[in-house]
């Protein structure tokens, strides 16, 4: 038996095949050989739409809560270890004593 080349279906193609089991007039089976593809893939395909359809509707995924103390804790442990390297450079002469600390506010 010979492998058939892998398709690669259009988000169109994709949305139509899953919307046909909502209607409920063709088994699965009946829409496979209809659509040439596997009864899986139907169902697959089903399935991500039900799920990503609140989103058409305007309820997008709920983004992450940032903690924002643990966010503030890595910007101090960054300007330690900047201030640090900071001044090992200059000691060793590979920074201008010169230049502006990086931290410096300009107004």
């Amino acid at each position: 038996m010979s492998r058939r080349p892998r398709r690669n279906h259009t988000a169109a193609f994709k949305s139509k095949v899953a919307l046909a089991p909502l209607k409920g007039d063709k088994t699965l089976a009946e829409l496979a050989q209809h659509f040439d593809v596997h009864p899986n893939q139907i169902t697959e395909w089903k399935n991500r739409l039900q799920e990503g359809a609140a989103v058409v509707f305007g309820e997008a995924k709920a983004t992450p809560k940032v903690d924002v103390t643990v966010l503030h804790a890595k910007i101090g442990e960054l300007t330690l270890e900047n201030d640090f390297l900071e001044k090992a450079l200059t000691k060793a002469g590979l920074l201008s004593a010169k230049r502006a600390p990086h931290h410096a506010n300009f107004a």
